[in-house]
């Protein structure tokens, strides 16, 4: 109330505001009573729980990733200055590698050239990467589409690294924005910014597209099914099955009354 009356929208806090406030809050308390300081943990809970609206995490639809890397690749034509067009090669493998990989963008900035091997996967006869994450969830293990394969060829021709070199060593954010600017990308239709963290959400989504089992996208993103059917699965059409979902109960035939039978016969 009290920011209500002094705010000069004259508008409440966000839903989201208030939130990471009481979080922040039960944070600082928990430390209180470990220290000693208070005695016990304050009620935070809200008194009901509200329904919070579910709005999906801002992704590249296939139309905007395929406008997206012809722009990078289009960008790497035009710089003349040799150092700003490594830079662009850079920035052009990177967008193909988070969106064929769907790791997270700290993961990505970790992974050493030591934790990807080029392999011929047997279940589907095609050249992927196997990738040794360490990042958010501790280790994992990703295997990558085909098409991140020749990108990270392109990085260890151009690099020439060591094993315990970074695969991106440098973080291309203020290109990468100023190229989602440029192309009119960087908002989705709900004003939602993009950044490097929506190639993994496209990455997920076109999976999810595709057909993939929900399961083992999780899996390989290492994540839950619960946080992929909550702000993922939730809007991709092609998730529901029009068959399972537009039944139709048979209708039993209606039987002929039986023909009534001649005496004479």
């Amino acid at each position: 109330m009290h920011r209500i009356q002094t705010s000069s929208t004259g508008k409440p806090p966000a839903r989201n505001t208030i939130h990471n406030e009481i979080v922040t809050l039960r944070q600082v308390l928990k430390t209180a009573v470990r220290h000693g300081w208070v005695e016990h943990l304050a009620d935070l809970s809200p008194p009901y729980k509200t329904q919070g609206k579910i709005s999906h995490r801002p992704w590249f639809s296939p139309k905007e990733y395929k406008q997206l890397y012809e722009a990078t690749r289009r960008r790497i034509t035009e710089q003349k200055n040799g150092l700003h067009k490594h830079h662009a090669k850079d920035l052009h493998d990177f967008v193909l590698f988070m969106a064929n990989t769907g790791l997270r963008p700290d993961e990505v900035f970790t992974i050493q050239h030591r934790d990807v091997d080029i392999v011929d996967d047997e279940a589907t006869n095609e050249t992927i990467l196997e990738i040794e994450v360490r990042g958010k969830r501790g280790i994992g293990y990703c295997k990558s589409m085909p098409n991140a394969v020749r990108p990270y060829q392109r990085i260890v021709q151009r690099n020439k690294p060591q094993p315990q070199d970074k695969v991106f060593p440098v973080n291309h954010r203020k290109m990468f924005n100023n190229l989602l600017e440029k192309e009119g990308l960087k908002t989705t239709r709900e004003g939602k910014k993009r950044t490097a963290y929506s190639l993994r959400h496209t990455y997920i989504c076109l999976r999810l597209m595709e057909g993939a089992d929900i399961y083992q996208i999780a899996k390989n993103c290492r994540t839950s099914v619960e946080m992929i059917e909550k702000y993922y699965a939730a809007h991709i059409k092609n998730v529901i099955d029009a068959a399972a979902v537009n039944v139709r109960r048979v209708k039993p035939k209606k039987l002929n009354p039986p023909k009534p039978v001649d005496d004479l016969d």
